[in-house]
C-alpha cells in the first residue's frame, strides 16, 4: 500500500526484504529532494542561513512534531545532532558538587547506559537500574523504586530497544517525585507507538529523533523541555544565545524557552529530511495511530503464520512479548545464545531477508513498506531453513 513512497530505497535493494527497520528505516523518496533543497538554501542564503533556519525551518519542524505528539507547546522542542548530546546537557543541569542519584533500567540504549556506567566511576554518581523483566511487574517495581528516592534524574524508555516492550511512561511520569528530572527516551516510540503526551507535557522531558521510525535519517534529534523549566546546564553552546536571555548579575544568561538546552553548530539537512517525511505522512493521512495499526496488522499476521508453522525455534516460547498491544514495531526472539542467533541472521540473509540482533536476541522490524506478501515470504524462508 505504501511501497510507492519508498521506491528509491526499494529499487536499490530489489532482492532484499528489509526487516531490520527498527534499526534503520528506509527513507521515503521525498527525503532526497529535501537533501537537495538544503544545499540550495545554503547556496541561496550563505551567511544568512542561520537566521533562515531558526526563523523558518525550526518552527515548521517544531509544529509538525507537536502535531504528531499532540503537544501544546511547539516552541518547547529544541534540536541537536544526536540524543546523547541532550542526555549530557540534562545531566549538566544537575548539581555535580553533591552525590547525584540516577534511577533507570537495565534496558536503556547503549550510549546512555555506557555514559552512566562511566559517570558512576567518578564516585559522586549513584546509578540504580531496575530490571525490565519480568515485564508483567516492571511498572509496579519501577514505581516503587521512584518512591524510595530522593532521585536527581529518572531516565526510562517508552519502548525498550532490546525487547520491544512498551511501558506506560505517561502514568509513571505523573507519579514521579517532583524534585527529579523525569526523562523519557522516545526514540523507539516516536512515530510508531501512540503516547498520551498531554498528560506529561508539564512534567517530563522527552528525547527522540528521526533515525528510526520518523524515517528522516540521522542528525535530526530533539528534546522537549517542559515550559516551566528554568535550568542552567553547564554544557551549553552559542545557539542558546539566539533567544531572549535571563541572567542574574554577571551570570551567563539562558533563554526561558527550550533553547536553554540548545547546543552549537549542526548540519540542518536532517531537519529538512525530517520535515519532508512528516509532511508526507500528513499529506497521506498517516497519523501515529494509523501507522501503528498498520504495523500491528502485519505483526499479528506474522505471529499467526508462525503458530501455524509450529517452528521449533521461532515460536511463542522464544518470543519475549506476546501482546502486540503493549509492543513497539519489532518482535524479539531470544534464541538462547549469540552463536545460534548469528547463525540465523546469516541464514536469513542468504534468503534475502535482512534482520537485526543483539546478543542472543533476534529482532524482526516492521514498517510501512511491508505488505502481507512480504510477511509470508519471511515465514516461508524461516520454515525452509534447518539450523
Amino acid at each position: 500500500m505504501y511501497k510507492k513512497l519508498y521506491s528509491r530505497f526499494l529499487a536499490a535493494h530489489p532482492h532484499e526484504l528489509h526487516f531490520a527497520c527498527h534499526s534503520h528505516h528506509y527513507w521515503p523518496d521525498v527525503t532526497r529532494d529535501a537533501q537537495i533543497q538544503y544545499w540550495d538554501d545554503c547556496c541561496k542564503y550563505v551567511d544568512d542561513k542561520w537566521s533562515y533556519f531558526f526563523s523558518q525551518k525550526v518552527p515548521q519542524v517544531q509544529k509538525l512534531i507537536a502535531e504528531n505528539l499532540r503537544a501544546s507547546y511547539p516552541e518547547q522542542f529544541v534540536f541537536a545532532q544526536n540524543t546523547h548530546e541532550f542526555v549530557m546537557r540534562l545531566m549538566s543541569s544537575l548539581n555535580w558538587q553533591k552525590t547525584i542519584r540516577i534511577l533507570t533500567t537495565d534496558s536503556e540504549f547503549y550510549s546512555f547506559d555506557r555514559q552512566v556506567n562511566r559517570l558512576e566511576e567518578l564516585g559522586n554518581f549513584e546509578v540504580v537500574k531496575i530490571p525490565t523483566q519480568p515485564f508483567a511487574t516492571f511498572e509496579q517495581r519501577f514505581s516503587k523504586a521512584m518512591s524510595e528516592g530522593p532521585w536527581d534524574l529518572i531516565f526510562i524508555s517508552h519502548v525498550f530497544f532490546n525487547s520491544g516492550y512498551a511501558c506506560d511512561v505517561a502514568k509513571l511520569a505523573q507519579t514521579a517525585p517532583a524534585e527529579a528530572l523525569f526523562v523519557i527516551d522516545g526514540y523507539h516510540g516516536f512515530m510508531a507507538v501512540p503516547l498520551n503526551f498531554p498528560l506529561i507535557e508539564e512534567r517530563a522531558f522527552y528525547v527522540a529523533g528521526s533515525y528510526k521510525y520518523a524515517q528522516g535519517g540521522e542528525g535530526a534529534c530533539f528534546l522537549y523541555v517542559p515550559p516551566a523549566t528554568r535550568h542552567r546546564p553547564f554544557y551549553t553552546g552559542w545557539f542558546a544565545e539566539l533567544s531572549k536571555l535571563s541572567a542574574v548579575g554577571k551570570q551567563v544568561g539562558y533563554p526561558v524557552d527550550a533553547l536553554q538546552y540548545a547546543g552549537s553548530t549542526m548540519d540542518f539537512s536532517g531537519l529538512y529530511r525530517l520535515q519532508a517525511t512528516l509532511e508526507l505522512f500528513k499529506n497521506e493521512g498517516l497519523s501515529v495511530q494509523g501507522i501503528h495499526a498498520f504495523v500491528q496488522q502485519n505483526q499479528s499476521l506474522f505471529l499467526r503464520e508462525l503458530d501455524q508453522a509450529q517452528h521449533a525455534t521461532f515460536n511463542k516460547s522464544h518470543l519475549l512479548i506476546h501482546d502486540v498491544n503493549h509492543h513497539g514495531h519489532f518482535l524479539t526472539f531470544d534464541l538462547g545464545s549469540t552463536e545460534i542467533t548469528q547463525n540465523w541472521v546469516k541464514a536469513l540473509a542468504s534468503k534475502g531477508i535482512k534482520t537485526d540482533s543483539r546478543g542472543s536476541k533476534l529482532r524482526f522490524g516492521f514498517g510501512l513498506y511491508h505488505e502481507a506478501e512480504d510477511v509470508r515470504k519471511v515465514i516461508a524462508a524461516i520454515t525452509s531453513l534447518n539450523i
